[in-house]
């Protein structure tokens, strides 16, 4: 029998101790959540749905989306934006997500799992952090039309 101690154990077990980042141990979780109501004309192909502002130094935990039945064929990427409205990555978190869903986990839809524990900036592939705020965002990729409320909850750390 083996024992195989992570990286948070054997820092911890250390002598002299290594300090593990804040944001992979003991980090206070932080949460943006809402609910967006969609008028008809939000929801056609390359509309864009500002969700929430992310520090671009926070560590994703867990991005939830959900959607009304928007009509058509509706469906939407989830990304990131500069607080400037200028894309970085349309669809770093989640590609053609279909409407009329509930509450689903996204976090890892595109991103594999050794993105886990990186930073947001990392995840929508710049690789020096920029600093200030990402926009996390749904943009449309198909027509929907319809009225309907859309969902979403995103947990993170930044300490």
């Amino acid at each position: 029998m083996t024992t195989r101690n992570g990286d948070l154990v054997a820092n911890f077990e250390a002598s002299p101790q290594v300090a593990n980042s804040a944001a992979e141990l003991h980090g206070v979780v932080r949460i943006a959540h809402g609910n967006i109501a969609l008028i008809d004309g939000d929801s056609t192909n390359n509309d864009i749905v500002m969700l929430a502002p992310v520090p671009t130094n926070a560590t994703l935990l867990s991005l939830r989306m959900g959607t009304d039945a928007l009509g058509g064929s509706c469906a939407y990427n989830v990304g990131a934006y500069t607080s400037a409205g200028v894309v970085v990555d349309e669809d770093c978190f989640a590609t053609a997500v279909a409407d009329g869903a509930a509450v689903a986990e996204l976090r890892y839809e595109v991103l594999n799992l050794n993105t886990t524990g990186q930073k947001i900036h990392e995840l929508a592939g710049v690789t020096t952090d920029p600093g200030g705020y990402y926009y996390i965002a749904a943009t449309f990729t198909a027509d929907g039309g319809t009225a309907g409320d859309m969902a979403f909850i995103i947990e993170y750390v930044v300490n």
